[in-house]
């Protein structure tokens, strides 16, 4: 198979954030050779490796162009679409969006999980998913735009707390 993506790559892994592809080698797994990503994701030390074969499965995608960043930033700051009422189907919606890894899908759950919150604390569990959420739209934002993390957090803060949301 053909990778798609190329040794200084800058991606975009779901649930996890953006990273560098630093290789892409051939491992033996279980007796199969397959090719492999190597990612150093930004947010840590870490690094994964995805079969090249099942990087679109996994959401694998290059980080967005200026234009989607401003596209998100709109995003945050609009009116608010529907929210589940029930949090259990709330969690999953959002789960499945977060999982999706589009970063307008990960801005819409960041809004709606704000608002939600302001309207009635968030479980234990939508927070964390609040909180993974809001940490992958900074360090993407951040890395688009070439700007420090804490920059990146304040745009988003701003939009969020000057939305249409609050003016009601």
């Amino acid at each position: 198979m053909v990778a798609m993506y190329e040794v200084g790559s800058k991606v975009v892994y779901p649930l996890h954030g953006v990273g560098i592809i630093s290789s892409i080698e051939e491992k033996t797994v279980l007796g199969k050779t397959h090719s492999y990503y190597i990612i150093k994701l930004g947010i840590s030390d870490m690094t994964v490796m995805i079969p090249v074969e099942k990087s679109d499965e996994l959401g694998l995608r290059h980080i967005v162009s200026s234009k989607d960043v401003k596209d998100a930033l709109k995003l945050i700051k609009g009116e608010i679409t529907h929210i589940e009422e029930d949090w259990k189907e709330r969690y999953q919606n959002n789960f499945e969006k977060m999982k999706k890894g589009s970063l307008l899908d990960v801005a819409e759950v960041v809004k709606n999980l704000y608002h939600r919150n302001q309207i009635k604390e968030l479980s234990i569990m939508e927070k964390k998913l609040y909180e993974n959420a809001f940490r992958l739209l900074v360090d993407e934002i951040a890395f688009v735009l070439n700007i420090e993390k804490e920059q990146a957090k304040a745009l988003i803060a701003e939009r969020l707390e000057n939305s249409n949301l609050n003016q009601q």
